[in-house]
């Protein structure tokens, strides 16, 4: 039986095995690994001379992992994974996801940074410090896991909590960053611990007086219905979603509803939702990864669409990318100011746009500037066509 001692020995090396490492995946079948900027790196450790982790090897590291809490093995037969923090004795924080893979048990543990990070720190839109200015409605980040959507609402929440004395409930499953009290009240549950479901917490949130709620995901119907209400009561809320995009994110609320309600939930939605901020990570030339966002904020315009739905020559892509005074943006128009920047390759801007058109003639039109050679013959023409503002990135 691995004591507790050596488990929080082998993963304060393995989390200092690479440099900027951010997960450690302790799998069945495999040695140790380590993720950093986005790429795997197995690690051997001189105290754990293994090539390959056995079963029991992973099962005994998981368990004890999991021993404080019965709950968690309940949910790891129940739901086949099962999610926990895990501090080590120097105060650095992981965010741990036990999961079973073909009758083996296995490992992923996210690490944390010590401090929340602010909106400056991160180099966020300075449309996060309007979000931060919102007093009630809807606040939606969405994007696949890993993104560093918890990351931008923490540091929404510590912009809040520089200037507002207010009341915050969060619902985390599990509490990753820990906010220090400024001029806000923090109270922040965790899911398993706290409160036995989203829905349930955030009902009872309600009645503990908050004026901002942070959910850590909304996952059906019954959450976004609870989240719609307490919008509409006056609460600002804050939640994310597994989505790319506006159009997909509406849809997929919609999709928690019938077809008979769709019209009385776009309209809540038109009254409620306030931003919806896409982001996704990309690799960065040197190393690392740069955050990029779409922003969608809801202007007259969205508004309409969210009413009536997209058709062609409105939908939310051209309200982003026209919505510059609003400090909306598009993927596609981030991912050419990096391109600009030199922070990214034109590889990557091409394999991560939405619209490859639209960048492929931007990316020709600086490659020009710069007297490099284009992929188009046109360029001239595009370049009357942007000073038309055809296709004009806007800051």
């Amino acid at each position: 039986m691995i004591r507790e001692i050596d488990l929080s020995e082998l993963i304060a090396a393995l989390a200092k095995a690479h440099e900027r490492v951010s997960d450690i995946l302790i799998i069945a079948g495999r040695p140790f690994q380590v993720a950093a900027d986005g790429r795997l790196h197995v690690v051997r450790l001189p105290d754990w001379p293994i090539e390959k982790l056995t079963p029991l090897q992973t099962e005994t590291i998981a368990f004890n992992l999991m021993r404080k809490n019965p709950r968690l093995f309940r949910d790891l037969v129940e739901t086949g994974s099962a999610d926990l923090s895990y501090r080590l004795p120097d105060g650095t924080r992981f965010r741990v996801n036990v999961y079973s893979r073909q009758g083996t048990y296995n490992i992923v543990m996210r690490k944390l940074p010590a401090t929340v990070p602010s909106i400056a720190e991160l180099g966020l839109p300075q449309a996060f410090y309007r979000i931060a200015q919102e007093k009630n409605g809807i606040v939606l980040v969405t994007g696949a896991t890993g993104q560093g959507k918890t990351t931008s609402l923490a540091a929404i929440l510590n912009e809040i909590n520089e200037r507002e004395a207010v009341h915050i409930i969060t619902l985390e499953d599990p509490v990753e960053y820990v906010h220090t009290p400024k001029k806000a009240t923090f109270s922040q549950r965790e899911l398993g611990t706290d409160f036995d479901s989203y829905a349930h917490g955030l009902r009872a949130a309600l009645r503990q007086a908050p004026q901002v709620i942070l959910v850590g995901e909304i996952r059906d119907r019954e959450t976004m219905e609870i989240a719609l209400a307490a919008a509409e009561t006056g609460h600002l809320v804050f939640s994310t979603m597994h989505t790319i995009g506006a159009a997909n994110t509406i849809n997929r609320i919609l999709g928690f509803f019938t077809i008979e309600e769709e019209h009385q939930v776009r309209g809540r939605l038109a009254d409620t939702i306030r931003w919806i901020v896409g982001q996704r990570l990309l690799p960065k030339v040197g190393g690392g990864r740069v955050a990029i966002f779409d922003i969608l904020y809801n202007n007259i315009r969205a508004r309409e669409i969210i009413l009536k739905g997209e058709e062609e020559g409105r939908t939310f892509y051209d309200v982003m990318r026209q919505g510059s005074p609003y400090h909306m943006q598009t993927f596609d128009q981030h991912i050419i100011e990096l391109y600009k920047q030199g922070l990214i390759t034109e590889e990557t801007a091409l394999a991560y746009c939405i619209r490859r058109d639209i960048v492929g003639r931007e990316i020709d039109i600086i490659k020009a500037s710069r007297g490099e050679k284009t992929s188009d013959l046109e360029v001239e023409k595009l370049r009357l066509d942007l000073e038309e503002g055809d296709w004009r990135w806007k800051k």
